[in-house]
């Protein structure tokens, strides 16, 4: 499968990812099945995020890298910031995005994920603290890179212009 870089990193991963969403949701010999076909057909990124059932898809995924899948030829893509409230979807505070962070590493199995993005936009914390929570999961090793997922063009232009300054 071809690999490609991600943006303007080093970070390599295949053309075609493998996502986990229903991953809480089905067995997992079929997940294993899943993975492996992925994996022996040159598969390498793999996207889950803390919220994919309940936690459940990162904790499948952690028990396949320990006795399926070696966990240094995955790139492991995880999100976080979502959040089961209907008063407040997201949340992109420091304090529950770090929280949030060491949460899926537990349940992965893992010291760190290779992409770690805030799963959306939140519009009730600073862009500021949410960015900077980023790169403390950077600068800690928690994670490799980091980035955003389902931000508009306007946030994701505001969220770069923070990041340049």
């Amino acid at each position: 499968m071809e690999q490609r870089h991600l943006g303007r990193t080093g970070l390599r991963v295949s053309r075609i990812g493998l996502g986990t969403l229903t991953w809480g949701h089905i067995e997992e010999n079929d997940a294993a099945d899943l993975l492996k076909v992925f994996w022996e057909a040159g598969g390498t990124l793999v996207d889950t995020a803390d919220v994919y059932g309940d936690g459940e898809a990162e904790c499948l995924l952690g028990r396949l890298m320990e006795r399926l899948v070696p966990r240094r030829d995955l790139v492991i893509a995880t999100k976080a910031g979502s959040v089961p409230d209907p008063e407040r979807r997201i949340d992109g505070s420091r304090g529950h995005l770090l929280a949030a962070l060491d949460a899926s590493l537990t349940r992965l199995g893992t010291d760190y994920v290779d992409l770690w993005q805030v799963h959306a936009f939140d519009p009730d914390t600073p862009l500021e603290e949410t960015l900077q929570a980023l790169d403390i999961a950077v600068t800690s090793g928690r994670a490799r890179y980091a980035g955003v997922s389902n931000f508009s063009g306007w946030q994701l232009a505001k969220a770069a212009t923070w990041q340049l300054a």
